[in-house]
């Protein structure tokens, strides 16, 4: 897959499938609303405040999900989630831990600390398990804390020439429970929260643009509601409005780690190189969630990351809602805005292969500018 096939894959990932819904398809336009008057951002070079780096990590053929045994253990996979992490986790920890119930003995090790092993602790803990997560880092510092976050299902998970039926039906179930479970966590603490997202357009939305679309059902995804001129502010014809969930990764990774060991779990920093080191565990059950981590730990060379870097501004608790598009095609291309408690974030770059963790400042200057373009222009 090109460089600029994988960038508007990813776009559409932001805003719940940029703007799929669009289409006529089992009732996904909504209904009119009046104009909301919203907040511009304060988008300006002086406020910001830090720029952040992570890895997707990226499998063309979709995440894994699969026992394994290892002599005497069961060793379960759950990874390789690409940009969709944060949103698929409950789901596929679910389906992990349906996977450790073969074993009879209650005790399970979790390797990793980010999203996935966090969720699959909890999901294993509700049904029984002692649990041990083992990982060499822990939030703040895992590559989930560098997520933009939300519901983002699609984005950077799969190529679809490497799709199979049954993985698509491991998926949407994974989708359906997740979606589910985010949406029980909504204001009880976890920075889980509803919010508009407007999609930029420049010409009226159709069929077309919904590419991809079937991978997601119809009803894991909240309606979408075209406007046009004059109906929103920004400075395009055209902008579709669809809520979405935002999942805000500090003070979400920080409670699910608080409930890992409310119910009794501990942590131990410890950093694996083999499979043989994970046989090795006292634990008859071990889940791999390690992420990218998993192409040197289980030998996976598939396993890619897809760099991306956020740009944030100040807090400006008045922004509730996000975008995803430029003011025009020339300024900025594929950007992307949402608000969190410890910032503006500012996205747009989804870059395969690149191992770096050093910001890129020409993508940088790129998303700040058509930022301060498009906040500039809004009436």
């Amino acid at each position: 897959m090109d460089r600029r096939t994988l960038l508007r894959r990813a776009g559409l990932g932001v805003l719940g499938l940029g703007v799929a819904g669009c289409a006529p398809r089992g009732g996904a336009i909504g209904v009119a609303r009046p104009r909301r008057d919203l907040a511009p951002v304060f988008a300006s070079w002086d406020r910001v405040i830090r720029t952040t780096v992570g890895h997707r990590p990226h499998r063309p053929s979709g995440f894994v999900l699969r026992p394994e045994r290892l002599d005497d253990t069961l060793l379960v996979h759950n990874y390789g989630h690409g940009g969709s992490g944060m949103s698929l986790s409950w789901g596929t920890a679910q389906m992990a831990a349906e996977l450790a119930l073969a074993r009879e003995t209650r005790v399970a090790a979790v390797i990793g600390c980010g999203v996935a092993g966090l969720t699959t602790a909890r999901q294993l803990q509700r049904r029984g398990f002692d649990v041990t997560i083992y990982a060499a880092e822990v939030p703040p510092n895992t590559t989930s804390n560098m997520s933009l976050a939300g519901w983002t299902p699609t984005s950077g998970l799969v190529e679809d020439d490497r799709r199979t039926p049954a993985w698509d039906a491991d998926f949407r179930r994974a989708a359906r429970i997740a979606y589910t479970e985010l949406q029980l966590l909504v204001g009880r603490g976890y920075g889980v929260s509803w919010l508009d997202g407007y999609a930029l357009r420049g010409t009226r939305p159709d069929d077309a643009e919904g590419e991809g679309a079937s991978l997601l059902p119809d009803d894991l995804q909240a309606g979408a509601t075209i406007l046009g001129p004059g109906e929103h502010p920004f400075p395009t014809p055209w902008a579709v409005l669809r809520p979405s969930l935002r999942i805000e990764p500090s003070i979400y990774l920080d409670r699910l780690v608080a409930d890992v060991r409310d119910a009794g779990g501990s942590i131990v920093i410890r950093r694996f190189g083999s499979k043989a080191e994970l046989a090795a565990l006292d634990q008859p059950v071990v889940v791999n969630c390690t992420g990218l981590g998993a192409r040197d730990l289980v030998d996976d060379p598939e396993l890619i990351p897809l760099k991306g870097q956020l740009t944030l501004l100040m807090p400006q608790p008045e922004v509730d809602y996000s975008t995803f598009g430029a003011a025009s095609p020339t300024a900025g291309g594929f950007v992307h805005m949402s608000p969190r408690a410890d910032g503006i974030a500012l996205g747009g770059t989804s870059v395969a292969g690149d191992w770096s963790l050093e910001p890129d400042e020409e993508a940088r200057r790129r998303i700040v500018e058509a930022h301060i373009d498009l906040f500039g222009r809004m009436g």
